[in-house]
């Protein structure tokens, strides 16, 4: 399976990442990639870039290295009720916007409240993709969000850091999820989550489970830059007046 487009990336504005978005891009470019996302986390994280970071996203170059940039953000889910941590006005201008649960930004809570929190989350009309739902850290119904990426079009993440010999837990999880994603048929995007240019467009433990779990190739947003991009573009129609 051909992927062109890596949409969760970190670079130093993140305070826990190390690499530019130059250095990110060069490496994208080595690996064949068409298409990058800048996506620091939301300001709710420690060390994050302030809200002005994200204001001012238009500053970078739509091209680097040949490779398209995105300018978008890792929000942050900060409550049961699903909150994310950038205004509406901020969100509405950023190219592409993912979604998750971290420790130090979201209180922790029981499975249903959890799933909750996630569910809607992806029923925000200003979120583009949820990510790392496999994470052991919160515990989800797994099964419940990949029928609502189904029914509501909302792709989910196959997070390939989740899978690294040193984060633990998270293979089981995410080999569950893959299968429910297969039952289900949502759209799928994987995710390198890089804190580091030399794993920028590294996808080869997710791409294992898609192929054990026998998720089709054409749930999977990111095999081409037209796929990503023609979603987006619909996003930001469903979401007009």
């Amino acid at each position: 399976m051909n992927i062109e487009v890596d949409l969760h990336t970190h670079t130093v504005a993140s305070g826990h990442a190390y690499c530019t978005i130059s250095e990110n891009a060069l490496a994208a470019s080595k690996r064949g990639l068409k298409l990058l996302g800048m996506t620091d986390h939301g300001p709710s994280m420690p060390g994050a870039p302030t809200l002005y970071h994200f204001g001012n996203l238009s500053a970078l170059p739509q091209e680097l290295h040949g490779v398209r940039i995105l300018g978008g953000v890792e929000a942050n889910i900060t409550s049961r009720e699903g909150e994310l941590d950038i205004p509406l006005r901020y969100l509405a201008k950023l190219e592409v916007v993912l979604v998750g649960l971290h420790v130090y930004c979201y209180p922790g809570g029981t499975v249903e409240q959890n799933t909750s929190a996630y569910l809607k989350a992806m029923k925000n009309p200003y979120t583009d993709m949820m990510v790392h739902p496999g994470r052991p850290e919160f515990e989800l119904d797994l099964e419940r969000v990949a029928h609502a990426s189904a029914e509501l079009g909302i792709p989910v993440e196959i997070n390939n850091s989740s899978l690294r010999a040193d984060k633990k837990g998270a293979w089981e999880n995410c080999r569950r999820f893959a299968r429910f994603m297969a039952k289900y048929g949502g759209p799928v995007i994987l995710g390198s989550d890089a804190h580091f240019s030399d794993r920028v467009g590294e996808f080869g433990f997710a791409l294992e489970l898609v192929t054990e779990a026998a998720i089709r190739e054409e749930q999977v947003l990111n095999t081409s830059v037209s796929k990503v991009l023609d979603y987006l573009r619909l996003r930001r129609q469903q979401r007009t007046p």
